[in-house]
């Protein structure tokens, strides 16, 4: 595969045009595996200016849809959509929470039954090795296609660039694309922060635990996370390291340069947070299956926590145990104090709920078309009635009356203007955000395990990724 490089001020700017920076630059993957990507000669029909794409109109489409916090019903209306255009080909669609577990031995073997997956949630297939084995599509057709809308306006000119760039693992191609806006902080009742607790929103980890403390006196704790899914801490904490030392040294994470998980900065977090542990501020004992809408319920319904870490699906995901009047919020993390490098307000905001299409599916032309269905202005308006979210097709919610959270988001967004960091190894080497990651920070929320640890134990998963041969590594620009 061969690299590329784009210039990081242009991308600044032209992101900055939208109110979201794009990611950095990606260089080559450090080496490409042969076999699983071979081109898909099946199922192909004759393209034409109402058929852009090629798809075979009587073809079957089977399409996988993570059933996570945004469920499956905005889906669903692509689908019907796809059905519409082409009734003979009678799409098909199927929510599962496993999606690597269902799907990825299919296209491991060359045989998949899925045309289209959105690969999310705790059993996300490692999209960099998906990549690095040539096993799903170059997704640049849709993005050079013309929209859905507008035959003069391709699909990639009503993106916001973020998508796009989020996409790439090397070289000019895009093998996923996201669909939703995700802002991730501190999610909040202003309801009960401003109300029940008369206070400001903390801009400082002083004044986070001031009001963590304010909280206590009133029988509440100041924080809760699920401990069967304990990984959302970084939601927070992935802002806070940039804010303290810098974009390089999310960069240095990602890219798994040496010392990168022992800088000072990683310290001077993991210390903020040792103190609000050890103060006892934080709801613990949501440990199964379900802890994160078990949490859920004690922050909304029950009031039992001020602050949790989550990203924008939350509003919808737990909307049937939210009170009417809990003005759900997203707030930016809270600075340290002055020696930070980035603002307050610096935000970690990317494009959300990732789709691939298996480079051997069957109906490939189909899932692209379906992708394409899925950027019209009707369907991303759909996708925000049903979920709340921000699509990323531009201008698809002007006018809209924005719920609280999801309103707070787009403010959130505002207000970072290029203070936007995207954290990307999570998702280049999830081994790392899942295992080690995952075990450590709940070791570390319960107050077993200190900074020195924490920072020692990812290292050292950092050191084990690298070193191994098996896994490909994204170099830097």
């Amino acid at each position: 595969m061969g690299s590329t490089s784009v210039n990081r001020r242009d991308v600044i700017k032209r992101a900055a045009a939208t109110g979201l920076l794009a990611v950095p630059a990606v260089g080559a993957l450090s080496s490409c595996a042969s076999g699983g990507g071979e081109e898909n000669k099946a199922e192909k029909g004759k393209k034409s200016k109402e058929n852009p794409l090629g798809v075979k109109e009587d073809a079957a489409l089977a399409v996988y849809i993570f059933n996570g916090g945004y469920g499956d019903k905005y889906a669903q209306f692509v689908t019907d959509m796809y059905a519409e255009k082409y009734p003979k080909a009678e799409p098909s669609q199927k929510a599962t929470e496993k999606i690597a577990t269902q799907v990825q031995p299919k296209i491991v073997r060359g045989k998949p039954t899925a045309d289209v997956v959105n690969n999310s949630g705790a059993d996300q297939m490692n999209p960099g090795k998906l990549v690095h084995n040539k096993q799903v599509a170059d997704l640049s057709e849709v993005l050079d296609a013309p929209s859905w809308d507008d035959p003069d306006v391709t699909v990639r000119e009503t993106l916001v660039p973020v998508v796009e760039q989020m996409g790439r693992f090397g070289g000019k191609e895009c093998y996923q694309l996201n669909i939703a806006l995700t802002v991730y902080g501190n999610w909040h009742s202003r309801k009960l922060l401003e109300d029940g607790l008369d206070s400001a929103y903390p801009k400082t980890w002083d004044d986070m635990l001031a009001v963590c403390k304010k909280a206590k006196a009133k029988g509440i704790h100041g924080w809760s996370y699920p401990g069967g899914h304990p990984r959302y801490m970084f939601f927070s904490m992935y802002t806070m390291f940039a804010q303290r030392g810098g974009r390089e040294v999310i960069e240095a994470m990602d890219y798994l340069e040496p010392g990168a998980w022992k800088h000072d900065a990683v310290k001077d977090v993991f210390e903020a947070w040792e103190e609000l542990v050890a103060k006892k501020y934080v709801l613990t004992g949501f440990d199964g299956q379900q802890a994160h809408t078990e949490m859920q319920t004690a922050w909304t319904k029950e009031g039992k926590c001020l602050f949790v870490p989550n990203g924008s699906w939350v509003e919808n995901e737990a909307k049937d145990t939210t009170p009417e009047d809990f003005r759900m919020t997203v707030g930016a993390t809270p600075s340290l104090d002055s020696g930070d490098k980035m603002p307050f307000g610096t935000l970690y905001a990317p494009a959300g709920e990732p789709f691939i299409v298996p480079a051997k599916a069957k109906n490939r032309q189909g899932g692209l078309e379906w992708l394409r269905m899925m950027y019209s202005k009707e369907a991303a308006l759909n996708l925000f009635k049903e979920i709340g979210s921000m699509p990323v097709v531009k201008g698809a919610i002007d006018g809209q009356k924005l719920p609280s959270g999801t309103a707070s988001a787009q403010a959130a967004i505002k207000a970072a203007g290029e203070n936007i960091v995207i954290p990307q190894f999570m998702d280049w080497y999830n081994e790392l955000f899942r295992e080690d990651f995952n075990n450590m920070i709940h070791k570390f929320m319960q107050g077993q395990i200190g900074p020195k640890q924490a920072m020692d134990t990812m290292q050292k998963a950092s050191e084990r990724i690298l070193k191994d041969p098996d896994v490909t590594k994204v170099k830097k620009a």
